[in-house]
């Protein structure tokens, strides 16, 4: 596309310990110097957010630009998936894992503002889930469901500590509880197989949780979702797994299984799906790749 003439820019202040409403201005700024005009909504709770992104996208827009995390991103996507309106990204959470993948610049709202400002779009795919409770959710990055679901039920019931830490504190509870769960997964429409796993994830993007590389090989481009599978009831080899997931190298572990589909269908009892770092639904989900499902304003 052309340089847009007119961007609705979307903010979730709270973002990165805050660091979401000072991102948004700096970026307003210089989209303004660029000579773009930007519409700012500033939604009360994550509904009204929605509902303000669209009516503007009734109104219309160049481009709707995230500034914040890979949270408020995944709201931005239910509403631009299989449209034509591309995404910008002001990175300003405390993963993005989304910015990681385009390269956009992480720490320099100035830099990512003139990336939207040069106009330049990338067609992606999509991760698209179906939940049998009549959930349906898309995604940019990974659909996690296992024990790293578990650990983000946890974190997000404790109220301390803050941060990073949260996370860190709710793993080692879980892992205190380690257990081998079994799975019913289907892949492309095949049979149904019982699989043992500790950690299920689903890659349209390669990483997730701020730069683990859980689906290395994943493309945004192949029309196909990476599946990273562990197995393990060795709490010593969980602890030893997670260090290497930064590099991608857990990938040549024994007990990681890595294969791709276009659809999977997948049933664990008690386990919940997250996506782009959210919670979805419930298991059984079908999760599925859709081709050309977004433009993205990139580098």
């Amino acid at each position: 596309m052309s340089t847009p003439q007119r961007v609705t820019l979307l903010t979730n202040p709270a973002s990165g310990q805050g660091r979401g409403s000072a991102a948004a201005q700096r970026a307003v700024v210089r989209l303004q110097r660029r000579g773009v005009d930007v519409v700012e909504l500033i939604g009360s709770d994550a509904a009204h957010a929605r509902r303000l992104l669209d009516e503007a996208l009734d109104h219309g827009t160049d481009a709707v630009v995230v500034a914040g995390g890979d949270g408020i991103i995944s709201l931005a996507l239910q509403a631009l998936a299989q449209g034509d309106v591309p995404l910008g990204i002001i990175p300003a959470g405390t993963g993005n894992d989304h910015a990681r993948e385009f390269g956009i610049p992480r720490d320099d709202p100035e830099a990512a503002a003139d990336i939207i400002a040069t106009g330049r779009t990338r067609t992606i795919d999509l991760g698209r889930i179906e939940g049998a409770d009549g959930t349906v959710r898309w995604f940019g990055t990974v659909m996690s469901a296992g024990f790293d679901s578990l650990v983000t039920d946890r974190a997000n019931r404790m109220t301390w500590p803050r941060g990073r830490m949260r996370y860190n504190a709710a793993m080692l509870v879980e892992l205190s509880q380690l257990r081998l769960h079994t799975a019913r997964v289907s892949f492309d429409g095949g049979p149904e197989q019982e699989i043992p796993v500790t950690l299920a994830t689903f890659g349209n993007g390669k990483s997730y949780g701020g730069g683990m590389l859980i689906c290395p090989g994943a493309d945004l481009n192949d029309g196909l979702l990476d599946v990273t599978m562990a197995a393990s009831e060795s709490r010593l080899k969980l602890v030893r797994l997670f260090p290497t997931v930064f590099k991608g190298t857990h990938v040549q572990l024994d007990e990681v299984t890595t294969r791709r589909a276009r659809t999977v269908t997948i049933d664990v009892p008690g386990i919940n799906a997250y996506a782009d770092g959210e919670f979805v639904c419930p298991l059984p989900v079908t999760v599925s790749a859709v081709p050309n499902a977004l433009q993205v304003l990139v580098p």
